[in-house]
């Protein structure tokens, strides 16, 4: 398994429209994706539970990977969040 942390850092959050283009990019690779935050969990490809976390500005949130291409959907889930979020 792989996991990383990661701040968000648009203003709005993790609203819908990245949300979606989020669970589209996890939706690209094999691998497990569990998006931990404000004491909550889900699973990275379904759009309503990302929604649910309800992540604002300034909140951290930890993704756990976890299959067989973790490393892969790791680092590219990692870039995604970097330049939308």
């Amino acid at each position: 398994m792989k996991s990383f942390t990661y701040t968000i850092t648009d203003p709005v959050g993790i609203h819908a429209r990245p949300a979606g283009n989020l669970v589209k990019e996890i939706k690209n690779h094999a691998a497990n994706v569990t998006i931990c935050g404000n004491g909550k969990m889900a699973d990275g490809k379904k759009l309503m539970q990302v929604m649910t976390l309800g992540i604002r500005q300034d909140q951290e949130v930890e993704i756990r990977v976890e299959g067989e291409d973790e490393e892969a959907a790791a680092a590219a889930i990692e870039q995604f969040l970097k330049e939308n979020l």
